[in-house]
């Protein structure tokens, strides 16, 4: 979730959990991945096969402005 847009707020009410534990455990993941922030996490976990290109969801009007 984190890796397509979402903010912590919008994972936690998603996942019924407060917005503290969804940063806990972001920190924690970018700690493992030895990352500083979401976006080199997601370049790390994409690099190393944890994550694929296809569980990327883009918006309409990203992918519109882009082509």
């Amino acid at each position: 979730m984190a890796a397509n847009g979402n903010s912590n707020q919008e994972i936690a009410a998603w996942r019924g959990v407060p917005p503290h534990s969804v940063a806990e455990i972001l920190s924690a993941a970018y700690r493992r991945l030895g990352a500083t922030d979401r976006a080199q996490a997601v370049a790390i976990a994409l690099a190393v096969g944890e994550l694929s290109v296809h569980q990327i969801h883009i918006p309409n009007q990203q992918r519109e402005a882009a082509a």
